[in-house]
């Protein structure tokens, strides 16, 4: 069963995408891999508590169990101890990941507070393109009356697009506003 977005990149994005930059062959179209969204609670260290309501955060907004993500090192100064957690982290892929890309772009992003677009600069030169959200209620999974702390997130969108305006292209087809 495939998603909406599914679809519609299926039909509207591969073709267009196909015939702007002429590609000869299917494969060649830029696609998108995986998303992974990766949120840091640094207040672990005092209160390890905190992590659990991170974790039922992402899942309620993922629909996916999150993987805890422990410190590789020791840092006196933050009292991080190896091994300690300190954030989260899930990686979406296939249907899961459509449909998070569908509520991100319809529902998630028109809910931020002064919202004007996102940046077109975000990507990293290899088609990728990572954004930040301070605050984790704009996902309508979240009752905002249960919440402990607003925690802000990373989204990275992982693309096999070869350059910037390809993996831009590719994601201005998924209805991304981007202003620049």
């Amino acid at each position: 069963m495939a998603t909406r977005m599914q679809e519609h990149y299926t039909k509207t994005v591969k073709p267009q995408l196909k015939e702007a930059f002429k590609y000869k062959n299917d494969l060649q179209v830029p696609r998108l891999t995986k998303i992974v969204v990766n949120m840091g609670v640094g207040e672990t260290t005092s209160d390890i508590k905190k992590m659990d309501a991170a974790i039922a955060d992402l899942t309620a907004i993922t629909g996916q169990k999150p993987l805890m993500v422990r410190s590789k090192k020791a840092i006196a100064n933050f009292k991080l101890r190896r091994g300690l957690p300190i954030g989260a982290k899930v990686t979406l892929r296939g249907a899961r990941m459509y449909e998070f890309l569908d509520r991100l772009v319809t529902i998630a992003l028109p809910r931020v507070r002064d919202f004007r677009g996102l940046s077109g600069k975000s990507f990293d030169g290899h088609g990728n393109y990572a954004l930040g959200l301070k605050e984790q209620i704009v996902f309508p999974e979240i009752n905002y009356d249960k919440i402990d702390t607003i925690r802000g997130m990373d989204i990275i969108i992982v693309t096999t697009a070869k350059t910037n305006e390809e993996a831009k292209a590719l994601l201005k087809g998924f209805n991304m506003p981007f202003v620049n």
